[in-house]
């Protein structure tokens, strides 16, 4: 197939899932909706407009808003300083107030009312906080309202924060179960190579795999405001991908950006979803959990579970590092420190210095019980 062929068929896919696209996260970066002078109004008003625009065709969207720190750091005059964990959060809370003005002011103007979400990791780490934010989010779009969610910097502290907005934007997606991650920033797209040191480099229109290849090309292009780069927006993209939903990366300043992508126009990168779609309890495993301890597995063990389908057992542990309790998520690495798998353990990490590298019939001999014979049960595993 020649290229003008293969870039048609591209437009006709792209177009094919966006049609179908009825719930949608909009992800705004700070280089976006924000100057040097604080907030950069035009552009809310034009995004605000857009999204009123995809809600008239009957599509449900969620806002993803960063520019609260940034807001902040210019209301306060901070300056380009590298600010502390303590002094973003104070900015966050001077620059929050004034972006959600900012948003309800416009939206009203448009006839529309808009809800503040903020969240924190841990509020989707555990099952039951991470459902009822899902219902949250429900019961503000049958309602007719636009979610506006951020972290909640003010008091966040580092093991909770999601680390940048394009996971949170990526987690939400999930989160509600949304066909399309639209994430808006100042770069025009995905590039082989960085277009600021590269007058070569071409943009990557579609992505029908993330790679890593692909993540290596996004590795070394960043953004001058945000705390995410072009690989965190790829993550994210590999993240939703992977739950079978669609992402665009996009530019956010240029004029018309979310009527012109849904009209099909060739803006930004598109990223397919994966043709397999994991289940949502694993995904959660796999993208929301973050692990408190490891396990380094022998050969055996990462072949069996690799290619297998087979469950964790003590035998194949060869190491056990950090501390962890019954049921927490851990990761399962190769003898080189690569992360083969995720997991929720079936004993403490005590029990399983004591029990591995013995067969399960050993077990309850050397712990006075047995709670299972796996480790990590197969159900409780995801190959990441």
């Amino acid at each position: 197939m020649n290229e003008q062929a293969k870039k048609v068929d591209d437009l006709k896919l792209r177009r094919c899932y966006l049609d179908k696209a009825r719930r949608v996260v909009v992800k705004v970066g700070s280089a976006v909706l924000t100057t040097s002078e604080g907030l950069n109004y035009p552009v809310l008003d034009s995004l605000a407009g857009q999204i009123e625009q995809l809600r008239r065709q009957g599509r449900e969207v969620i806002i993803v808003s960063s520019g609260a720190v940034a807001a902040g750091r210019r209301k306060l005059a901070l300056g380009n300083r590298i600010l502390s964990l303590r002094e973003k959060q104070a900015a966050a809370a001077v620059g929050q107030s004034s972006l959600m003005r900012a948003y309800e002011k416009i939206f009203e103007q448009l006839g529309s009312k808009v809800a503040q979400v903020l969240l924190t990791h841990d509020a989707l780490s555990r099952r039951d906080r991470y459902l009822n934010a899902r219902n949250t989010i429900f019961t503000l779009l049958q309602w007719g309202l636009v979610p506006i969610i951020n972290e909640n910097d003010t008091v966040s502290v580092e093991e909770l924060r999601f680390g940048d907005n394009d996971t949170l934007g990526a987690m939400v997606t999930n989160l509600c179960e949304a066909d399309l991650f639209i994430c808006l920033t100042d770069v025009a797209a995905l590039y082989n190579a960085d277009p600021c040191r590269d007058p070569a480099a071409r943009p990557l229109h579609t992505v029908g795999r993330i790679t890593p290849e692909i993540e290596k090309m996004a590795g070394t292009v960043g953004s001058a405001v945000g705390t995410g780069g072009m690989l965190s927006k790829v993550k994210a993209a590999r993240m939703v991908a992977s739950r079978g939903g669609c992402s665009i990366i996009g530019p956010g300043r240029e004029p018309d950006v979310l009527p012109r992508l849904f009209a099909g126009e060739e803006l930004g990168s598109f990223f397919l979803p994966e043709p397999q779609k994991m289940p949502g309890r694993k995904h959660w495993i796999a993208y929301t959990l973050r692990p408190k301890g490891y396990l380094v597995l022998d050969e055996g063990a990462c072949r069996a579970i690799l290619s297998g389908g087979k469950s964790l057992l003590p035998s194949g542990i060869v190491e056990v590092r950090g501390s962890f309790g019954l049921g927490d998520p851990v990761h399962c690495l190769d003898r080189d420190g690569k992360a083969l798998a995720a997991g929720l353990v079936s004993y403490d990490a005590e029990a399983v210095r004591r029990i591995m590298g013995v067969k399960t019939s050993a077990i309850a001999g050397i712990l006075g019980y047995k709670d299972a014979d796996e480790v990590i049960h197969r159900d409780n595993l995801v190959i990441l």
